[in-house]
């Protein structure tokens, strides 16, 4: 195991008021309509989530270093948990020409509303229960979701990622070091369930017989 940072710049690319997310609105109710990742979650107003998630290239990057650091090469078979309307699966297609990509979404919102390139290789279901074989991916990778999760959920999302990636893994997650991006991450949240640090999440790992790469987004 261990610990890759790619997901940062796009995480800080990002200015947030933190306080006012708190006061300006009622949090409770955007956290109640954010928990659907619905039309208001994706595309509505920014107290609900987004506030418009739509194609920009931000991912990019990310597709790009990931790519190095893994090694891949063309025909390897990719995994997103968590894969929303699919842009980062979309620029893996484009980075590495001859890929083969597969999503995974909660949200049928989102997959419905997907980039039209990848639509036909995206599905709706539960992280918790892949439906595919052991051994499937030479990459599986999950980014900003698995904090999503109730912890027995979470278990078994992290066995299943383990479960049906021959190669290697990755996991991006929500976290915190200390009190005050405590504090930030709490604030800012709209859906987070796993209110973990770097140290707790790797007993996560552990309990689930996880042996991935993880990063973290820290709310500075």
């Amino acid at each position: 195991m261990g610990y890759v940072d790619f997901v940062g710049p796009v995480h800080t690319a990002t200015k947030r008021d933190y306080v006012q997310r708190v006061v300006a609105h009622d949090k409770a109710e955007c956290a109640e309509v954010a928990g659907r990742f619905g039309a208001d979650y994706w595309d509505g107003e920014r107290k609900y989530g987004f506030g418009g998630y739509r194609y920009d290239g931000r991912w990019r990057p990310v597709a790009e270093a990931m790519v190095r650091h893994y090694g891949l090469t063309p025909g390897a078979r990719i995994l997103d948990v968590g894969c929303g309307k699919g842009f980062l699966l979309y620029e893996f297609t484009q980075v590495l020409p001859g890929i083969e990509v597969a999503g995974i979404d909660i949200s049928d919102y989102a997959i419905a509303n997907a980039k039209a390139e990848v639509l036909p290789r995206l599905a709706v279901g539960d992280a918790s229960r892949l439906p595919w074989a052991d051994d499937s991916f030479d990459l599986v990778y999950s980014i900003n979701t698995l904090h999503n999760l109730r912890n027995f959920d979470l278990h078994a999302s992290l066995a299943e990622i383990q479960r049906v990636g021959l190669g290697p893994k990755h996991v991006t997650i929500e976290s915190y070091r200390n009190e005050r991006e405590k504090a930030n991450l709490l604030y800012w949240q709209l859906t987070c369930r796993a209110f973990l640090m770097p140290a707790e999440w790797e007993f996560a790992f552990g309990q689930a017989g996880y042996d991935g790469d993880y990063g973290c987004i820290y709310f500075e």
